[in-house]
């Protein structure tokens, strides 16, 4: 059965956040030597729509002319630096507030979010968008539950993701509810990415972040962290690195870092682990992994890896584990 999918675009939105989910879509159809999707892409009009990199799309359709789509299976809003206008049009969210009445999916990426939200159609869901505007979100409309970690998330019907390249992500997701993983897998291959990253993956890593951003003192005490995570760091040494007390630098990571210093060092040590568990060709067992980083034990282990990427270890190692392809010399990540 072919799906129909429109992608709504507006005048400087993300424009890999149209062309992302919208190739995931079209491969799809490629390898599969059928028509899996009809896709449409429509704006506030038919013709050319400027995107915030300077590049222009065109619209086939206009928002007015959604309903000639029926039976529309799945819309996704963009998002991008235009969305704040489209949030003041009441004209678009009435369209998108019948469209959830009659759509089998509704979602966006990225700040495309903030048009369903405004439109009142996250209210009592979860949602995510791009980590730097999710405390906006939250602000702006408390009866959402954001979620400003996770890459994309399903919540009663309504489907959001993080920004820009998670949009791949949730789109090969969709691809893989509907035509199963090895579709998936294939798209994904095709598109050379990883075999798409679950939802609550973490959408970066932002301790590397947090390192290159602090500036003062507590940069000092961040680089001998990440130069060797896995050596005994009390917090007695930590604090002698800048000459204050255990107190003072509990107060500086909690001012500057929003967590404490074993918290955070906690987290570094998790991510080195994570990294050993895709890149090592024979990846050690979790009980070693757990005492070379000092997370405890095994199970101590995968308590933290649920909590900050949303799936257990062997999940994880099962769905980036290196390997080679046999008929190919291109290493890729080894399928579900």
């Amino acid at each position: 059965m072919s799906r129909t999918i429109a992608l709504l675009a507006y005048h400087h939105c993300q424009l890999l956040d149209v062309t992302g989910p919208w190739q995931v879509f079209a491969t799809a159809n490629r390898l599969s030597s059928r028509t899996l999707y009809r896709l449409s892409l429509v704006a506030e009009r038919s013709g050319p729509v400027s995107t915030n990199g300077g590049l222009s799309l065109h619209a086939d359709l206009s928002w007015q002319e959604l309903q000639s789509l029926a039976p529309l299976d799945t819309l996704l809003i963009a998002g991008g630096s235009g969305v704040t206008a489209q949030c003041q049009s009441q004209a678009l969210q009435q369209i998108l507030q019948h469209q959830a009445n009659t759509v089998r999916r509704l979602g966006s990426v990225c700040t495309g979010a903030f048009l369903l939200a405004a439109a009142g159609l996250l209210d009592g869901h979860r949602a995510t968008t791009h980590w730097r505007h999710s405390q906006q979100l939250a602000r702006e409309y408390p009866r959402i539950a954001v979620d400003s970690d996770a890459l994309y998330l399903e919540s009663g019907g309504r489907f959001t993701s993080a920004g820009v390249t998670a949009g791949i992500d949730l789109a090969l997701s969709l691809l893989e509810a509907d035509h199963g993983s090895e579709l998936a897998g294939r798209v994904a291959r095709e598109l050379v990415m990883f075999l798409h990253r679950p939802g609550g993956q973490s959408q970066f890593s932002d301790l590397l972040t947090r390192q290159q951003q602090s500036t003062g003192p507590l940069r000092q005490v961040l680089d001998r962290l990440h130069a060797d995570p896995s050596r005994v760091h009390r917090l007695e040494d930590m604090a002698s690195i800048i000459a204050v007390s255990p107190r003072h630098l509990s107060r500086l990571f909690r001012d500057q870092l929003g967590t404490s210093p074993g918290a955070y060092l906690t987290r570094l040590r998790l991510e080195h682990a994570r990294l050993a568990l895709i890149d090592s060709s024979q990846a050690p067992s979790l009980e070693r992994l757990a005492q070379h980083w000092r997370l405890g034990g095994a199970e101590q282990m995968r308590r933290l890896f649920q909590r900050h990427y949303g799936v257990s270890p062997m999940t994880y190692r099962q769905r980036f584990g290196r390997r080679v392809s046999h008929d190919s010399s291109i290493s890729y990540l080894k399928e579900d």
